[in-house]
């Protein structure tokens, strides 16, 4: 099949993220599908973007190909950013015919964050002869920024996302979404409960055959901390208020500091306040923070922390399921889960490979911890592997390229 993928924000190994586009796309040309990923030339979210002369230029990186469309640079999430939402579609949808004529997809995806691109990938699947269209979800808009950042539904930007939500729901032939339990809430809008499936994001197998090295300093730091007999609980990620890290440290203050030590790896908004913070509760030799280290890193930090903490606030869109990155990543290094976070999908308990206790308790996450310290190794090591299997039975890309590819031959 030729599969046409739209995404606003792709990004590849050697441009960042995001990676699932990149990582669905390699495996499905590995079984002998030709792919090209459509994104524009500028995403707040890559490490590197692509240097393009002129608009729907071709470029193949990293093994995949890749069609670029130029829009403006932007900063934040304010109007400059909604710009280049409607510079793509509209680019897009000028173009479809021309694009069809070149490529002659079998499937377009419309995958980006915003649903505004369902218009140019169902004008795509107009002009294409038995095209199939698949939206993907991995964001929910346009409820996210209602109930997270409070726009007002009458907000014209969330009128136009909402009519698009409405307009994918009807016209779409399937629905796909990183989260297990949006289908009701969809349903509402108009999709019919047939159309949908859930395909998790997950982990790409290559990224743990040769890992990049950690800093000496971590590992000198790692290892004295467990020269001393402390086990090592350790958060990486965005340090930014969302995921708990204050009440993190308030629940080791309720334990015996000689016998843990926090580790916190990465950056954030809020990494100064919580550096403050530790440093006024707990004793010196009971945490460290370290700069963020790169994704390829992420597999030899794993292998010597203890503990892999993943918490977050209580919040409303969680009622459709989670799909944090650093949960499968977790669990693919067999470190079981300090899980806080209070979803319908608790891999935790689901996988039998953590403790999961009450988001927003600090009582109940230093609880967690105590049970952690008063477990035996082996017992640690039974939840690491428990969550281990799950990954690789269930979340690893070759597998999830070929379930999604059964939705584009399904009826």
């Amino acid at each position: 099949m030729n599969i046409l993928y739209i995404d606003h924000y792709a990004g590849s190994l050697s441009l960042g993220m995001e990676f699932r586009p990149f990582y669905l796309a390699r495996e499905w040309q590995k079984l002998g599908h030709n792919v090209r990923i459509i994104g524009a030339d500028f995403s707040h979210l890559r490490k590197a973007n692509p240097i393009v002369k002129k608009n729907f230029e071709i470029q193949k990186i990293d093994g995949i190909e890749f069609q670029w469309i130029k829009t403006r640079k932007y900063h934040g999430n304010g109007i400059s950013r909604a710009i280049t939402m409607f510079q793509f579609c509209s680019k897009l949808w000028i173009h479809a015919g021309r694009l069809v004529q070149e490529f002659k997809p079998d499937v377009v995806i419309a995958s980006s964050t915003y649903p505004l691109d369902t218009y140019p990938a169902q004008r795509i699947k107009k002009f294409a002869k038995n095209c199939k269209l698949i939206h993907e979800i991995h964001d929910m808009w346009p409820i996210t920024p209602i109930e997270l950042y409070g726009m007002a539904p009458t907000h014209p930007f969330v009128v136009t996302m909402q009519i698009s939500e409405n307009s994918f729901c009807k016209h779409a032939d399937k629905v796909v979404s990183v989260l297990p339990k949006a289908s009701d809430y969809l349903q509402e809008h108009g999709m019919k409960a047939n159309k949908f499936s859930y395909i998790p994001n997950g982990i790409e197998l290559s990224d743990w055959n040769n890992p990049a090295p950690l800093p000496k300093v971590y590992i000198d730091v790692i290892e004295k901390a467990h020269n001393e007999g402390r086990l090592i609980f350790c958060f990486f990620g965005s340090h930014t208020r969302s995921y708990c890290l204050d009440y993190f440290i308030e629940a080791a203050l309720k334990n015996d500091q000689k016998k843990l030590f926090l580790l916190f790896v990465g950056e954030g908004n809020y990494k100064e306040s919580l550096i403050y913070k530790a440093s006024s509760l707990l004793e010196p030799s009971s945490f460290a923070f370290f700069p963020a280290i790169n994704k390829s890193a992420i597999p030899s930090l794993l292998k010597r922390i203890d503990i892999s903490y993943v918490g977050a606030m209580k919040n409303r869109m969680f009622r459709f399921g989670i799909g944090m990155n650093k949960l499968f990543d977790s669990m693919m290094g067999a470190k079981p889960l300090l899980y806080a976070v209070e979803a319908p999908n608790d891999f935790a308990k689901l996988y039998h490979c953590g403790i999961s206790v009450e988001a927003e308790n600090i009582d109940a996450l230093a609880m967690g911890m105590k049970i952690f310290l008063d477990m035996s190794d082996s017992e640690r090591a039974t939840l690491g592997e428990n969550g281990k299997n799950a990954v690789l039975e269930n979340f690893t890309y070759p597998n999830l390229a070929k379930q999604f590819l059964a939705i584009m031959h399904s009826k």
